[in-house]
């Protein structure tokens, strides 16, 4: 854990943060009180802090931080989140308490939904599609098209229209402290909007019904799915800090395979792509997942933007992308990556930085369990940078560049074009972050 003095510093700093943005946002004293935790902090009011990373850029990220009465809610059931968040057009400013896990697979009523209630009246079922595009007869070449590729994405619109929520600008969802708080099942959508804060929540179980096969997909085809946990796409100024992503209680091993490759109804934990810009990603616990963050969504995604600081997570159970990096500047420091494996989820690699991504990785600590390679820590495509210092694997210091370049012909390139300058609580020394984030990060540790 951390030291005390680091944990009251870590307080006041972020108190005075609030305190500053209540009296900005005219909230009068009587509120704040009413809405303070036992330590004096607001977590409904509570802004990013000065410095912390690129979301502090600029005019920072306060979210819902000015809402008045009529835009603050409390919600515990998917139609109350709809009716909170309202449109996504609209972008006055709210607060959005989310008390206890909400599911996201229910009616407005309540009642739970499942895939057979997606699937109902458009014609899909699953043995009618594998039987039309076997590989055996269908071929290899191209995707799946007519009646049941049809009937497949209508069935996919169907759940999405469910499970998708649209998060408009300068919202703050926050998890109540002591309920559970989170979402199982569902996706936030942060999409096209400016200044948004997602904290204390858990994200679990986001499935994808009807996953697509793709054919031409890799040498083998694969299954691709269609929901993140949280997607950020052409977003900016947002903080995603204090949240746990996992696929609980469904986990990837459980997979059925179909054509000879995994039916994957998972994607990704949290994404940024489609341009986002100026993203901060703090003391979140990822755990149990594959393809968990991906920060730029092709190679021609969006030059001079993808700017995203990711620092003091842990990853742990993952099987890739903590991140892929594409196209922008990455800060990662002071992350815990955890490369055993668990739930059945064997570690391919930790930092993927590709298509020029400029990496700067700084003080992060790496835990490999006997027989791991330090070499398959990172990959890349041969034009991506990663360059910074002071990370450690097993508590030894460690150029894992060198180690990566060493066993590659596609080179990870050591220098990049940038200095990061927004980086508040980075520590120098990495050796203590395994104990210091055990029991800091993640939903449910802010009170």
């Amino acid at each position: 854990m951390a030291a005390p003095s680091h944990r009251r510093s870590l307080r006041k700093r972020r108190l005075a943060v609030v305190s500053a943005a209540v009296v900005a946002a005219g909230v009068g004293a009587g509120v704040f009180v009413l809405n303070a935790n036992a330590d004096g902090v607001d977590l409904y009011h509570q802004t990013l802090p000065a410095k912390d990373g690129w979301a502090a850029s600029g005019t920072g990220t306060t979210g819902g931080a000015k809402a008045d009465s009529a835009h603050t809610f409390t919600v515990s059931t998917r139609a109350q989140l709809v009716k909170a968040l309202g449109s996504a057009s609209d972008t006055t400013p709210r607060i959005i308490k989310v008390k206890g896990t909400i599911d996201a697979n229910t009616d407005d009523s309540g009642r739970k939904l499942t895939c057979a209630d997606y699937a109902a009246g458009t014609g899909y079922s699953l043995s009618a599609y594998l039987k039309a595009y076997d590989p055996a007869t269908y071929g290899r070449s191209k995707l799946p098209s007519g009646t049941q590729e049809k009937a497949r994405a209508a069935a996919q619109a169907k759940q999405a229209k469910t499970i998708v929520f649209k998060v408009p600008a300068n919202t703050t969802i926050v998890g109540v402290p002591g309920t559970n708080a989170g979402i199982t099942g569902g996706m936030l959508q942060i999409q096209n909007v400016d200044n948004v804060i997602v904290r204390n929540l858990t994200f679990s179980a986001t499935e994808d019904c009807f996953p697509q096969w793709d054919p031409t997909d890799g040498d083998d085809g694969n299954w691709n799915s269609d929901y993140d946990s949280v997607t950020l796409r052409g977003a900016t100024h947002v903080w995603a800090d204090h949240n746990t992503f996992t696929d609980a209680p469904h986990f990837d091993k459980a997979n059925p395979k179909y054509f000879g490759r995994e039916y994957q109804i998972h994607d990704g934990a949290l994404d940024i792509t489609k341009g986002s810009d100026l993203v901060t990603v703090e003391r979140n616990r990822f755990t149990d997942h594959d393809k968990t963050m991906l920060i730029g969504s092709s190679d021609k995604d969006s030059t001079g933007k993808l700017r995203v600081t990711i620092h003091h997570n842990v990853w742990k159970g993952i099987v890739q992308r903590a991140p892929l990096a594409r196209l922008g500047q990455i800060h990662l420091y002071n992350n815990v990556y955890d490369t055993t494996t668990v739930n059945g989820y064997a570690p391919q690699y930790s930092v993927n930085s590709r298509a020029k991504a400029q990496v700067v990785a700084q003080a992060n600590y790496w835990t490999v369990p006997s027989g791991g390679k330090v070499a398959k820590l990172l990959s890349g495509d041969g034009t991506g940078s990663v360059a910074g210092s002071g990370n450690l694997v097993n508590g030894t210091v460690t150029d894992l560049v060198a180690a990566y370049n060493a066993a590659s012909s596609k080179k990870i390139k050591t220098t990049v074009n940038w200095t990061p300058a927004l980086t508040a609580g980075l520590e120098t020394s990495a050796k203590n972050l395994p104990a210091e984030l055990e029991n800091t990060t993640g939903a449910g540790v802010l009170k």
